[in-house]
């Protein structure tokens, strides 16, 4: 029995799209994957603002890291970000990493952040997205990364 156009189209897209994934991990054999956000509509917006130049940085919840066992970011790193898809997006480079307290976490990093024009915006926003993903604490300690740009896969196409 043969696959329909439907799955066999599927087939060669994920294909294609896998062998995208190997060919920017080849160029940087020591990068991490990781996806911006906890849904596709915030996957896109926070890549849109990567490329704007808007966001340099980002980060997570300490308790994450280590009850995931994933690595780290560190300073000099580069990284792959990928779209919701798993494709290849972006990657970076890892500037400067630091471990602060949510209550703690200064405005000219929120602004960093680029998602909000505030530190007040930048909390709020960022208590529901805690809230979401495994409980939220004000004391709570978060991976702190400041990253630049290297590549943009989607100029690749």
């Amino acid at each position: 029995m043969s696959a329909s156009p439907n799955t066999a189209q599927t087939s060669v897209s994920r294909d294609a799209s896998q062998l995208k994934l190997e060919a920017v991990k080849q160029r940087y054999p020591e990068a991490e994957c990781f996806t911006f956000g906890d849904s596709e509509a915030l996957c896109q917006r926070l890549i849109t603002l990567v490329r704007q130049g808007k966001k340099t940085a980002t980060c997570g919840a300490l308790r994450d890291f280590e009850a995931d066992g994933e690595p780290m970011p560190v300073a000099g790193r580069k990284d792959i970000s990928l779209n919701w898809d798993g494709t290849p997006a972006l990657v970076i480079e890892t500037v400067h990493v630091t471990i602060a307290r949510f209550c703690d976490v200064a405005e000219d990093f929120a602004l960093a952040e680029g998602e909000n024009a505030d530190l007040a915006g930048w909390r709020r926003d960022h208590q529901a997205f805690f809230e979401r993903n495994g409980g939220f604490d004000p004391e709570m300690k978060l991976v702190c990364e400041r990253f630049q740009l290297v590549e943009d896969c989607q100029q690749q196409d």
